[in-house]
């Protein structure tokens, strides 16, 4: 019997579709993989902002977990947004008592709109129990100068490896450039590696944070080192964000086209290194 390549998302749902969950199951699925989630707040949002969220307890995001491994365990996990600090220590002890591995953490704190989606003490929790046991970590501009003080990516992400994270993505699609975006990548032992890409002119950028450590998820699930991973995820950002951009969806940041380029399901042989192409 062939598997599925399986992405487990564990993040707030986007009632509007562009962003959290939804866009993590539009990502996983477009990118061949086989996607599951466990939710861990609802938000009443659009492309205009966010109205409100509301948490789903603890003890529900931990079955959502449980009920996951114990049937079909994933080969890469994303977290996203986790509203509180009870919510952070559930799902910490939860991927470290599977030994769950290839994990991206996307330490989601505000919206695009800038509406806070986090609560402060759930900062400190991330930072001391998710972070050590991340395969990546992928803050923005702000998030980062938000944890660490630091404006400067180098010092950034010294701070962030401090913290006992082993590599670090350092966003900077919301830098003020319309010529180029630049993201850091820093793998433990190598240093500070700048990732260039074209910038896009568009509105719809709603959820491209999501999408993009998603993507780096289901790039790791199939079997791409991270550095790899994260080279193809920021390719299929940029794509995305070019196949939408002159499409209307709502009266705000609208969403990407998570499907500009859809593949099939993959799937591989556990027996043997046989994989789809």
């Amino acid at each position: 019997m062939r598997h599925y390549h399986t992405v487990l998302s564990i993040a707030g749902s986007d009632c509007s579709g562009g962003a959290g969950i939804q866009a993590d199951i539009k990502t996983i699925s477009a990118l061949g993989c086989y996607a599951m989630t466990a939710i861990t707040a609802i938000t009443a949002q659009n492309t205009t902002g966010v109205a409100g969220v509301e948490p789903i307890s603890p003890e529900m995001v931990e079955s959502q977990i449980e009920a996951v491994f114990a049937d079909i365990r994933p080969m890469a996990v994303k977290t996203g947004m986790l509203y509180d600090a009870s919510c952070v220590k559930v799902v910490a002890k939860a991927l470290a008592r599977h030994k769950a591995g290839n994990i991206v953490v996307d330490p989601v704190m505000v919206s695009t709109s800038g509406a806070p989606l986090i609560e402060p003490e759930a900062i400190e929790a991330i930072k001391s129990q998710l972070f050590p046991i991340a395969a990546l970590i992928t803050p923005n501009r702000n998030e980062a100068i938000w944890l660490t003080g630091e404006t400067d990516p180098e010092r950034q992400a010294d701070a962030l490896h401090a913290m006992g994270c082993r590599n670090v993505l350092l966003k900077g699609g919301d830098s003020d450039r319309t010529d180029v975006k630049i993201d850091y990548l820093s793998i433990v032992g190598t240093g500070l590696t700048p990732l260039h890409a074209d910038a896009v002119d568009t509105r719809n950028s709603h959820g491209t944070g999501c999408t993009l450590s998603s993507a780096i998820a289901s790039y790791l699930a199939l079997g791409h080192s991270i550095d790899d991973a994260v080279a193809r995820g920021k390719l299929y950002v940029t794509r995305a964000l070019q196949a939408g951009a002159f499409v209307s969806c709502g009266k705000g940041h609208g969403p990407v086209n998570h499907f500009f380029s859809p593949r099939r399901l993959k799937t591989f042989n556990p027996n043997t290194t046989e994989h789809d192409n």
